[in-house]
């Protein structure tokens, strides 16, 4: 059976770290469920071949398993955990990250009228989950096999790669996957403004500056990024301010307020209420719980 292989492949070549020899390709093995963790989502395929995982963003919940596949189209700040993962039976995905660029090139390089039309019902979610067709298992699997034949992967990958992008623009979640490599899409324009919120993510900033950035009027750029990320901008950038807070209080765990203002915040009250909301547990006891757990290497995207 495919996944069968998927799965043996998977086990056979993990890293602790997630990584492969091939540029752009990753391994994930999990051995604890239900383990809650936050991150940023990248732009990547996730495909599982064994166990199961669930994410939330915003106030929607993804759940993937076995057999299953999520697109992440926005690097976007998720949580997460898997909700079937043991030793005895880990929980493996094999993910690709997606690059816009390549996306374009196969958009433009694809015969005119063979790309589905694109369904109504305006902007796509950044996130997706979809049964994985067997086109794409296999080539899953054809990628991980060339791990056993390093001096195919410089010529092969990038084949493969392109093919495992076709078999995603073309399939279920294909508006999705297609509208990355549209510069004029609204997704670009969410993913635009999505960037500069974290990459500044200290600054306070105006809604209506942000959208003007993003080539969008005000009332479109609330609907579309709404559609997207399913939180509002300043929603995001707390996320953001949080997961970032939380990074740095796993080295700093004993200056709360230092960290507070680090990240953005004005009153350190208003710090600790959003860290408890969010992680369930006060700054300085999150951090202490942080250092004194392991964490289970996993994907670094969903």
């Amino acid at each position: 059976m495919p996944l069968e292989e998927l799965r043996a492949l998977l086990a056979r070549h993990a890293r602790e770290d997630g990584t492969t020899p091939i540029d752009g390709v990753l391994i994930g093995r999990a051995e604890q469920a239900f383990q809650s963790s936050t991150s940023m989502s990248g732009m990547v395929l996730a495909l599982v071949a064994q166990g199961a995982k669930m994410l939330a963003l915003g106030d929607r919940v993804y759940e993937y398993r076995a057999g299953q596949y999520l697109v992440a189209s926005v690097d976007l700040p998720v949580t997460g955990y898997y909700t079937e993962a043991s030793p005895e039976r880990p929980a493996l995905g094999f993910g690709l990250v997606l690059q816009p660029s390549a996306i374009a090139q196969l958009l433009l390089d694809a015969p005119p009228g063979d790309l589905p039309r694109a369904p109504g019902g305006g902007t796509p979610s950044a996130m997706a989950v979809s049964d994985a067709p067997p086109e794409l298992v296999d080539a899953a699997i054809r990628m991980l096999r060339l791990l056993d034949r390093p001096r195919d992967i410089p010529v092969l990958a990038p084949l493969i790669a392109r093919e495992i992008l076709w078999r995603l623009i073309t399939g279920e979640q294909g508006a999705t996957v297609r509208q990355l490599g549209l510069a004029d899409s609204s997704l670009a324009h969410v993913a635009r403004a999505v960037r500069w919120i974290r990459d500044n993510y200290r600054e306070s900033f105006r809604v209506q500056d942000v959208a003007r950035m993003s080539g969008m009027s005000v009332s479109a750029f609330y609907r579309n990024f709404q559609a997207v990320t399913a939180m509002s901008p300043i929603q995001f950038q707390k996320q953001v301010r949080l997961q970032q807070a939380r990074l740095l209080l796993a080295t700093q765990p004993g200056d709360v307020t230092a960290v507070s203002h680090q990240v953005g915040y004005d009153s350190p009250s208003q710090f600790s209420r959003e860290y408890r909301r969010q992680f369930g547990a006060p700054p300085s006891q999150d951090a202490a719980r942080l250092r004194d757990s392991t964490q289970s290497p996993e994907l670094s995207t969903p």
